[in-house]
């Protein structure tokens, strides 16, 4: 797949996907999180939790597209597995990044002072392996920066045909992945409610299902990583069931057969 192709094949898989004109509307709406605690039997309350707006039902019903999204990850039988894997990793690059532009001016050193999601910190590891603890924009800032090296080194992601991927290159594929993943995470922890004031959650929802079952598909990211937000990925990577069909007010009645009595529809 030459590089004009893989070009085409991401602006296929990000049309599906793609954040419209709405990412650049600010709305006056505001939504606050409500926490709850209870009382232990030793009258001590633990600390308040938060509330995880996100996985209420009004706000995890709202998708982009309603169709499974398996068939969007499945490697094509005429594509190669790395050419595959180079071609939605650059896009989810991509579509992650425009996402969190849309919050970027909510996410800043006094509001995000740590990367966090889901009571989980992340921690920077520089080049040499240094430990360092950062601002949620500063580790976003490294992220994409380093995904952007990443993804635009030819001898990484060959894009001229016949150019062989580095023996690294699925190990450096798992490491954008999980690095977007941190993103992804971060942005429902922190940065939901901006999401709904500007009516953009039904493309974070899109986006974060489609990257999931990507990853899953081709073990891309550690089970164990993104456990804390396996409970928003059960609601969401499941498929939408399609709406019941509307009834033909012009069909005329008739009664109801045996059959048609006992039939139940799942929903």
């Amino acid at each position: 797949m030459t590089g004009k192709e893989r070009g085409k094949s991401q602006e296929h898989i990000a049309g599906s996907l793609c954040l419209d004109r709405g990412c650049g509307e600010r709305r006056d709406k505001n939504q606050r999180l409500r926490g709850k605690s209870k009382t232990k039997p030793n009258g001590k309350k633990p600390p308040t939790e938060e509330k995880k707006q996100y996985l209420e039902l009004e706000y995890t019903k709202i998708r982009v597209v309603d169709f499974d999204l398996k068939e969007l990850v499945v490697l094509p039988r005429e594509i190669d597995l790395n050419e595959w894997l180079a071609s939605n990793t650059t896009t989810f690059f991509n579509l992650i990044n425009l996402q969190y532009s849309t919050i970027s001016e909510f996410c800043t050193g006094d509001t995000c002072q740590a990367m966090t999601a889901c009571n989980t910190i992340y921690y920077w590891y520089d080049e040499r392996g240094k430990k360092t603890k950062c601002t949620a924009p500063q580790y976003v800032d490294f992220v994409m920066s380093l995904c952007q090296k990443l993804v635009t080194d030819e001898e990484i992601f060959p894009t001229k045909y016949g150019k062989e991927f580095p023996n690294s290159f699925e190990s450096l594929v798992k490491k954008i992945c999980r690095y977007l993943f941190h993103v992804l995470a971060h942005l429902y922890w922190a940065h939901f409610k901006e999401t709904v004031a500007l009516d953009l959650q039904g493309h974070l929802n899109t986006l974060y299902a489609h990257f999931i079952v990507f990853v899953r598909e081709f073990n891309l990211v550690d089970p164990k990583e993104t456990f804390i937000m396996d409970d928003l990925s059960e609601i969401l990577c499941t498929p939408v069931p399609p709406p019941a069909p509307t009834p033909d007010p012009s069909a005329p009645d008739s009664a109801p057969s045996p059959s048609s009595q006992n039939h139940v529809t799942e929903r």
